[in-house]
C-alpha cells in the first residue's frame, strides 16, 4: 500500500473510531436520558396532584367518590397534540390513590385494583409510606419490553402536615417515548452518516496534503536522475521546518550530483581533446632527441609550439565556458549600444576577411540599446564572424546586421554568409562542446568551443543563440543572437 493509504487508514482508525464511539454512545444514551426527563416531569406532576388532593380533603379523610370525580373527567378528555413526531389524543397515564395503610381507594384503570392492598406489593407505595422517595419501573406484561411503566408516588398529608393520610401515585407508559426516541435516533444516525462522510473526505484531503510534498519530490528526483532541467517545486502551501529542511537537502543533493557529473564530463572531454596534441608533442620531442637536420628540427619545434598553443586555447576556453555555465563570470552589465559593439567588432575582423578574399559588410545604422557586458558581447559576435569568414570561400560575402524585431521587440544580431552551409549530419550539433567541422581552406578543425561560448554568453544576457542554413533561397548559414525585451533598456 502507498503512504497515502496508510495515513488515511490511521486517520480513519483514530478519528473515525472516536467519532463512531461518540455516535454509538449517544444512541445508547438516548432512551435513558428520555426516561430521566420523563421521571423528572412525573415527580413534579405527582406532587402537584398530591397538593390538589390535600386541598380538596375535609377532616383529613380521603373521600374515594370525590377523588374519582376529580380524575375521571381528565381521563375522558380528548384532544389533539402534535409533539414533534408524536400525535397525542388522550391521557395515557395511570393514577391510583391509597390510604395510610396502602389500601387502594381509587384506580384510574376503571377501578381495577380498588380495595387491594399495595402496602407490601409495590415499591413506590412501600418507600413513600416510609417517608422516602417512592419510584418504581414495572413491566405490565411480563417479558414485553414495550409494556414498561414508570410510577412516581407522593404523600398526601393532613392539613397541618403532621401526619400522612394517603399516597397518590402517577404512572406513565415508557412506550410513549419510543416514537420520540426513534425519531431522535434517525436524526442522530443521519447526522452521523453526514459527519462520517465529512470525516472521510477530510481524511482523503489530509492524506493527499501530507503526501503531496513526497509526490513532488519524487517527480523532481526523477527529473534530476534523467538529466532533465527541473526547478525545485514548492512542496507545500504551508511549509514547516521539516519540509524546508527536506527541500534544502534535495537542493544540496542535486548541486552535488550535478557538480560531480559536470566535473566528470569536463575531465572526459578535456582528456579526449588534448590526447591528439599531446601525442603530436611527444612524437616531435622524440624526433628532436635524435638530433635531426636543422630544417627538420625547426619544423618539429614549430609543431610543438602549434600543439601547445592549441592546448592552451582549449584550457583557456574551457575555463571561460565553465565560468559562464556556472554563472560565475564577472560580467560587467552596463548600458550599451549593441550596434556600436557590432561596428567595433566589424572593424577588428575586416583585415582577416580581406586576407581571405571575403567581402565583409555591416548593416547597423540604428541604435540598439540594452544592458550587457561589452567584452563578452564583442567576443560572441567575433566568434560568429570568424566562423563565417573561415567557412566562406574567396569571393564570398559575410554580412553583420543589428536590428529590432518589430513583433517581439527583441534586439537581434545577425551574421549571414554565402558559404557552403551546414551539412545535414552536423545540424543540431554545432553548439556541442568540442564539435567542429574542418575549415574549407586549411582542412584544420578548431577547438570546438567557440559556439558553446557564444551560446553561454547569450544565456548570460537572457538571450538565445541559433545557427542554421539560410531559408531565403541563398546558400550559406544564418546565425542569430536574440536578446529578450527584459534585457533591453
Amino acid at each position: 500500500m502507498t503512504i497515502r493509504t496508510y495515513i488515511l487508514l490511521a486517520y480513519l482508525l483514530v478519528v473515525g473510531g472516536g467519532f463512531y464511539y461518540l455516535i454509538n454512545r449517544n444512541l445508547s444514551e438516548l432512551a435513558p436520558r428520555y426516561l430521566e426527563s420523563m421521571e423528572e416531569a412525573l415527580v413534579d406532576s405527582v406532587n402537584i396532584l398530591a397538593s390538589v388532593i390535600e386541598s380538596e380533603t375535609r377532616d383529613d379523610t380521603l373521600d374515594p367518590a370525590k377523588i374519582k370525580t376529580m380524575f375521571d373527567g381528565a381521563f375522558r378528555r380528548r384532544f389533539n397534540a402534535l409533539i414533534y413526531s408524536l400525535n397525542k389524543t388522550q391521557v395515557n397515564a395511570r393514577v391510583y390513590v391509597t390510604d395510610a395503610d396502602g389500601i387502594v381507594l381509587y384506580d384510574s384503570r376503571e377501578g381495577r385494583d380498588e380495595g387491594k392492598s399495595y402496602r407490601n406489593e409495590w415499591r413506590d407505595v412501600i418507600l413513600t409510606l416510609r417517608g422516602e422517595y417512592g419510584a418504581r419501573a414495572t413491566h405490565e406484561v411480563k417479558g414485553d419490553p414495550h409494556s414498561l411503566m414508570l410510577y412516581m408516588a407522593a404523600p398526601i398529608r393532613s392539613r397541618d402536615g403532621s401526619r400522612l393520610i394517603g399516597i397518590v401515585s402517577l404512572g406513565k407508559p415508557a412506550d410513549s417515548i419510543n416514537e420520540l426516541v426513534s425519531a431522535a435516533r434517525k436524526r442522530v444516525v443521519l447526522a452521523g452518516l453526514a459527519g462520517g462522510g465529512m470525516i472521510l473526505l477530510l481524511g482523503i484531503a489530509f492524506s493527499m496534503w501530507v503526501t503531496a510534498p513526497i509526490t513532488r519530490l519524487t517527480q523532481y528526483a526523477r527529473a534530476v536522475r534523467d538529466g532533465r532541467s527541473a526547478k525545485m517545486p514548492k512542496l507545500a502551501n504551508f511549509e514547516g521546518r521539516e519540509v524546508r529542511e527536506l527541500r534544502k537537502a534535495f537542493e544540496e543533493m542535486r548541486a552535488a550530483i550535478e557538480g560531480k557529473a559536470y566535473v566528470e564530463r569536463y575531465v572526459q572531454t578535456l582528456t579526449h581533446e588534448i590526447k591528439s596534441p599531446l601525442s603530436a608533442i611527444r612524437g616531435a620531442a622524440e624526433i628532436l632527441g635524435e638530433n635531426p637536420p636543422e630544417a627538420e628540427r625547426a619544423r618539429f619545434i614549430g609543431n610543438i609550439n602549434t600543439e601547445a598553443g592549441r592546448i592552451q586555447r582549449i584550457v583557456d576556453q574551457l575555463l571561460q565556458l565553465a565560468s559562464l555555465e556556472a554563472r560565475k563570470a564577472h560580467a560587467k552589465m552596463v548600458a550599451l549600444d549593441l550596434a556600436s559593439v557590432a561596428r567595433e567588432t566589424f572593424a577588428v575582423f575586416q583585415p582577416a576577411a580581406q586576407t581571405g578574399g571575403v567581402e565583409l559588410l555591416i548593416d547597423a545604422p540604428a541604435p540598439a540599446p540594452m544592458r550587457g557586458d561589452r567584452a563578452l558581447l564583442a567576443q560572441a559576435l567575433g566568434n560568429l564572424l570568424q566562423n563565417a569568414i573561415e567557412f566562406t570561400p574567396a569571393g564570398g560575402r559575410v554580412v553583420l546586421r543589428v536590428e529590432t524585431d518589430a513583433k517581439t521587440h527583441e534586439i537581434v544580431a545577425i551574421v549571414e554568409d554565402n558559404g557552403s552551409g551546414i551539412p545535414d549530419y552536423a545540424a543540431g550539433r554545432l553548439f556541442e562542446k568540442f564539435y567542429s567541422l574542418a575549415r574549407p581552406r586549411s582542412g584544420v578543425k578548431s577547438t570546438g568551443l567557440g559556439l558553446s561560448l557564444v551560446r553561454e554568453i547569450a544565456h548570460l544576457h537572457g538571450g538565445v543563440a541559433t545557427i542554421a542554413n539560410r531559408k531565403d533561397g541563398e546558400r550559406g548559414t544564418r546565425a542569430e543572437l536574440r536578446f529578450s525585451q527584459g534585457r533591453l533598456l
